[in-house]
């Protein structure tokens, strides 16, 4: 067993609290790196890098759905380390 690093897109119901959301998911899920991405039209979106046990990889993508104020999470990269 061992780690692996997560990277998740999540996408924000409304951009203009993606500082809050951003504030959300670092209390959840304690991320290794967070960011903001600009994809056009006023759309953001949030890019979480997360490491966790190999077991609880698909737990992080469930605790980030469960807040509120989130659209959609999806998985970009999953890599053991």
């Amino acid at each position: 067993m061992g780690n692996v690093s997560v990277k998740l897109k999540v996408f924000p119901e409304d951009p203009s609290k993606v500082e809050e959301l951003k504030a959300s998911i670092t209390a959840a899920v304690s991320p290794r790196g967070i960011g903001v991405e600009d994809i056009g039209f006023g759309v953001k979106l949030i890019k979480v890098m997360v490491v966790v046990p190999d077991t609880d990889g698909g737990k992080v993508e469930e605790k980030i759905k469960a807040l509120p104020g989130i659209s959609e999470v999806e998985v970009e990269e999953v890599t053991l380390i």
